[in-house]
C-alpha cells in the first residue's frame, strides 16, 4: 500500500509542477516574453519525461493489482487497489487520487486557455505581416466581397 501513496504523492508532485509551468507559459504569452515561453516549453517537456516514467510505474501498480485480485489489469482501479488497505491509507490515497484528478483537470484548462492566447497573438502577426508586405487578403470591401485587400503604404505606429 506503502508503494501506491508514495506513487500518488510523486503524480500530485508533477501535477504541482506542470501547473506551474503552463501558468508561467500564459504569463510569458501574455506579457510577449518569446524566450520565456521557449524556456517553459523546456520545461514542459522535461516534465513528460517525468510523467512518462510515472506512467509506466502506475501500470507496473495496475499490474500487480489485478494479479492480487486475479482480474484484469483494465478493470482495475483507485477502490479496487485500496482492498485490504487500513482505513487511514485508503482515505489518503482517496485524497490524493481526487487532488490528482483536480490537478489535472486545472491544467487542462489553463494549457487551452493558452492555446487561444497562442491562436490570437499569430493571428495577430500574420495581420499585421500581410498589412505590411501588401500581400492580398480577401474580405468585404464597401462595394462588397473584395478578392484582395489594398496595401497599406504606411503604418501608424504612435499608438
Amino acid at each position: 500500500m506503502n508503494d501506491l501513496i508514495v506513487h500518488l504523492e510523486a503524480q500530485v508532485a508533477s501535477g504541482k509542477r506542470l501547473l506551474e509551468i503552463v501558468l508561467a507559459q500564459g504569463e510569458a504569452i501574455r506579457i510577449q516574453d518569446v524566450s520565456g515561453l521557449v524556456a517553459r516549453l523546456g520545461d514542459v517537456q522535461q516534465e513528460l519525461l517525468t510523467r512518462r516514467q510515472l506512467e509506466l510505474e502506475r501500470d507496473r501498480l495496475i499490474h500487480a493489482a489485478a494479479g492480487r485480485l486475479a482480474a484484469t489489469p483494465d478493470t482495475v482501479d483507485l477502490d479496487a487497489m485500496l482492498v485490504g488497505a487500513s482505513p487511514i491509507a485508503a482515505e489518503q490515497a482517496r485524497t490524493l487520487g481526487v487532488q490528482l484528478r483536480d490537478l489535472m483537470a486545472e491544467v487542462a484548462r489553463v494549457h487551452s486557455s493558452n492555446r487561444v492566447l497562442i491562436r490570437q497573438e499569430l493571428t495577430f502577426v500574420d495581420h499585421l505581416l500581410r498589412v505590411l508586405s501588401g500581400v492580398p487578403q480577401a474580405g468585404y470591401s464597401p462595394a462588397g466581397w473584395a478578392t484582395r485587400q489594398a496595401p497599406v503604404t504606411s503604418v501608424d505606429a504612435r499608438g
